[in-house]
C-alpha cells in the first residue's frame, strides 16, 4: 500500500477533492481515473485528518493534509511470465511499441491463461499497466491472426492516455491486407453499422437494428494482380472484426480468413497492422511508426 500526503494550498481552497486528486494522480503519473478516485474516496483511502468518511464532491479548505492510500500493483497470479517472441520496435519508460506475430493471442481469458501476448510482455517487461489485472499493460487489441502493431502501456498513466487517444478516434492507424478479388475502386469509404450477427454469436455483420454501431472504413488499392488486390486500410471506428467484415459484404474478404471468407488455401489470415500513430503520454509530442508488409503478401 502506498500512502501520499497532499497539502491544500490557498489557490486550491473551494475546489472537490476529486478533482484536486485527479491533478495530483496527474502530476505523480499514478494513472488514477476520476472514477477509481471517487471509488478510493468512497472506500475511506482518502482521509482529512481523522475524517475518513468524505464525499468526492467536498470543498476543501487551505492547510488541510489529504492522505491518499493506494494499492501497490498486482498481476492476476493466474498469469505466468513465458518467454514467447515478438519484436520491440520501441521502448521508453512509459510505453512500448511491439510488432505482433500473426497466430498469437493477444490476451489471457477465462480457462485460458497461458502462450498469450501478454504472458510474453510479463517475460520481455519489469512494468506494465495493472488498470484490468488481466490484461497487463494491453491498451489496444489484434485479432489472433492478424499481425502488426500494437502499443503498450507501462505505466497506468500512460494507459489511460492512451486509451483516452483511441476512444476519440485521435490516434493513426493504417493496416494492409491482401483481398480476394479485382477490387474495383482506386479508392472509397464504406461506412456501415455493424452489429452482432443474428445468428453466429461470435461473429459480427453489417446490420441496421438497435444495437448496431456506425463504422467507417477507406481502403485504397495499392495492386490488382489476377484474382487478388493488395488494399491499404484506415479505419475511424474500431469496431469488432470492423475491417473484416466491412470487405467481405462488399465481397472483398480477406484472403485466409475463414470466419468471414472462404477456405482458400491461404498461408495465413492476410491482414496487417502497418502503421500506428499517437500523442506521447507524457511529452505531447507525436510518435508515428511502421513495420514491414508481410513477406507471404507478396503475390504481386
Amino acid at each position: 500500500m502506498r500512502q501520499y500526503s497532499i497539502t491544500v494550498e490557498a489557490k486550491d481552497k473551494g475546489r472537490r477533492l476529486d478533482v484536486f486528486l485527479m491533478d495530483f494522480s496527474a502530476s505523480e503519473k499514478l494513472g488514477l481515473s476520476r472514477t477509481s478516485l471517487q471509488r478510493l474516496i468512497g472506500n475511506g483511502n482518502v482521509g482529512i485528518g481523522a475524517v475518513k468518511s468524505l464525499k468526492p464532491h467536498y470543498k476543501l479548505k487551505s492547510g488541510q493534509q489529504v492522505t491518499l492510500k493506494v494499492e501497490d500493483k498486482k498481476t492476476d497470479a493466474l498469469l505466468k511470465a513465458e518467454d514467447i517472441p515478438f519484436e520491440v520496435v520501441y521502448e521508453d519508460g512509459d510505453l512500448a511499441v511491439i510488432n505482433k506475430p500473426a497466430g498469437l493471442v493477444v490476451h489471457p481469458a477465462p480457462g485460458n491463461y497461458e502462450h498469450t501476448l501478454v504472458n510474453g510482455l510479463l517475460y520481455r517487461f519489469k512494468d506494465l499497466s495493472d488498470i484490468n489485472p488481466l490484461r497487463p499493460g494491453i491498451v489496444h487489441r489484434l485479432d489472433k491472426d492478424t499481425s502488426g502493431l500494437l502499443v503498450i502501456a507501462k505505466n497506468n498513466a500512460a494507459h489511460l492516455s492512451l486509451a483516452e487517444q483511441f476512444s476519440s478516434h485521435s490516434i493513426k492507424r493504417k493496416y494492409v491486407a491482401v483481398v480476394k478479388g479485382r477490387v474495383e475502386f482506386d479508392e472509397n469509404v464504406i461506412e456501415l453499422p455493424i452489429e452482432r450477427h443474428p445468428q453466429k454469436r461470435k461473429n459480427m455483420s453489417v446490420g441496421f437494428g438497435k444495437k448496431s454501431r456506425y463504422a467507417k472504413t477507406l481502403y485504397r488499392t495499392i495492386k490488382r494482380a489476377g484474382a487478388f488486390s493488395l488494399l491499404e486500410l484506415e479505419p475511424f471506428t474500431g469496431r469488432t472484426h470492423q475491417l473484416r467484415v466491412h470487405l467481405a459484404y462488399i465481397g472483398h474478404p480477406v484472403m485466409g480468413d475463414k470466419k468471414y471468407g472462404q477456405e482458400n488455401g491461404f498461408i495465413r489470415m492476410a491482414l496487417h497492422a502497418k502503421t500506428i500513430g499517437f500523442k506521447h503520454p507524457s511529452t505531447g509530442d507525436y510518435m508515428e511508426f511502421s513495420s514491414d508488409i508481410p513477406k507471404e503478401f507478396d503475390l504481386f
